[in-house]
């Protein structure tokens, strides 16, 4: 029975995008994705709350893999360097997923609800990552601080990988975090007047 849930799941996930695509988010009913999806607008429900959150649906499982990975990172990395090693961790979801997330976004792009609705995952990602480096020891507001800038390079990666597949994520991935090192450059610690 699991595998007939989790094809249905998945049927109403492409009969969404592909809706979404066709006719616009706002203009798309539950019943329609359920009705492409050779279901019942029951079994939409009991897979997904509300439509939006078809957009949604992997959030769990990247944050799950994420804090897995956070907390099993050596001891002796810098906090930066934990989210560089959780982010390469993840590749391989992302590249399975590929195929649903490119259109996802152009989903969201045109839709001001969804971009709001983006931010607030983004945000409760966020404060998912700061938690699982608050339990390595990061002190609370820098934790705050790297889980930003970590998702800033992430979403620096994909969008490029989106833009140009020829190229692995994780080189993407790599790149971003070489040119957030560069960013900073050796003086970082110090004011703008040179002093320490």
């Amino acid at each position: 029975m699991p595998r007939t849930a989790d094809n249905a799941r998945k049927r109403l996930m492409e009969a969404a995008l592909e809706l979404f695509a066709e006719n616009g988010f706002e203009q798309t009913t539950a019943a329609q994705i359920a009705e492409r999806a050779g279901v019942t607008e029951r079994t939409f429900f009991r897979h997904f709350p509300d439509k939006r959150e078809v957009l949604f649906d992997g959030q769990a499982i990247l944050g799950a893999a994420l804090s897995n990975a956070i907390a099993a990172a050596p001891p002796d990395l810098p906090p930066i360097a934990v989210l560089r090693q959780a982010f390469n961790s993840v590749v391989e979801l992302f590249e399975q997923n590929r195929s649903f997330s490119e259109p996802r976004q152009r989903v969201i792009a045109a839709s001001p609800a969804l971009q709001e609705r983006e931010v607030a995952k983004s945000m409760a990602l966020m404060r998912l990552l700061a938690d699982a480096l608050r339990r390595r020891g990061v002190e609370g507001q820098r934790a705050t601080l790297v889980a930003h800038a970590g998702l800033a390079v992430l979403g620096y990666a994909l969008t490029g990988w989106f833009a140009d597949a020829a190229v692995p994520l994780r080189e993407y991935l790599d790149r971003a975090f070489d040119e957030l090192h560069h960013l900073a450059g050796p003086d970082m610690s110090r004011g703008s007047d040179g002093e320490g």
